[in-house]
């Protein structure tokens, strides 16, 4: 079952790593979608890289570091569930869930060209998913409680 149990975590770890990485990108296309004219070309191609890094890399990664986290509690060897960094570590992630249905929701105002947040704002948005990383990071590294 170890094997079993190692390859689930590989599995686990490169999933997050992927939802790691649309996470971080898309609130910087965002910065970039702000500076051009509704309607123009520019706007128009970042709605569909937008709407392409949502649908077919941040949300089934997701889903799979979801699949894959909860096979490991639910295999003998794995974690119980009851560890309090494991704990924590949910919480946090549950956090960085709700960010992505943000995300996602403001990809659908900037797609109907109803945006009205200027780009420092998704600058300062864009920070939110790596400080959640670093932490989910160590809690699962360090186990400091």
């Amino acid at each position: 079952m170890s094997e079993l149990y190692s390859w689930v975590k590989a599995l686990h770890i490169i999933s997050a790593i992927a939802w790691m990485a649309g996470m971080l990108y898309l609130p910087r296309i965002y910065v970039y979608h702000c500076g051009a004219a509704p309607g123009s070309e520019a706007s128009e191609t970042f709605k569909v890289m937008e709407r392409r890094l949502l649908r077919a890399i941040i949300n089934p990664a997701m889903i799979a570091t979801y699949l894959f986290g909860v096979a490991m509690i639910a295999m003998p060897g794995g974690p119980t569930g009851r560890e309090p960094w494991l704990i924590a570590k949910i919480a946090l992630v549950l956090v960085l869930s709700g960010m992505h249905g943000l995300f996602a929701r403001w990809r659908k105002d900037f797609a109907a060209d109803r945006n009205t947040r200027r780009a420092r704002f998704y600058r300062f948005m864009n920070e939110v998913p790596t400080i959640l990383m670093i932490l989910i990071v160590i809690l699962v590294i360090v186990r400091p409680f």
